[in-house]
């Protein structure tokens, strides 16, 4: 909580709210704790303008630890809620490991060899009991 990026925090019970700046980006966060999840939503005071990826970055720095793992969650249409416009939420589960793609699905991580890379997607593959 003593991050200068946060301004006028408030705390609560299972969590807090606040206003931020970052880079070119104005907006409020709120967070919470409980039913096994951590929460942060962001929401932009001008609705039109969402963060940039390396600002969701920047908040997801805040409020976890570089090796915890964080999700923005795009669900199925019946289970939309949309009470603020241009909102983003991201998520941490609490009580178990969340299960995440590979990386290689994406890419070549930083300081990641092409052996190793391709190692890493034969792996994905067998794990999904696909042929590579």
């Amino acid at each position: 909580m003593n991050n200068p990026i946060l301004i006028n925090i408030e705390l609560g019970i299972d969590g807090g709210r606040a206003a931020l700046h970052i880079g070119r980006w104005d907006g409020s966060v709120i967070w919470s704790t409980g039913a096994g999840w951590e929460h942060v939503s962001v929401s932009p005071f001008a609705k039109r303008i969402i963060p940039e990826y390396e600002d969701m970055c920047k908040i997801k720095d805040i409020f976890w630890n570089e090796d915890e793992d964080v999700i923005h969650i795009f669900p199925n249409r019946k289970n939309y809620v949309n009470n603020v416009k241009n909102c983003i939420h991201l998520w941490s589960c609490t009580y178990k490991p969340m299960v995440l793609p590979p990386s290689c699905l994406v890419g070549i991580r930083d300081g990641q060899t092409l052996g190793e890379f391709n190692r890493e997607v034969r792996e994905a593959y067998e794990i999904a009991g696909e042929k590579y």
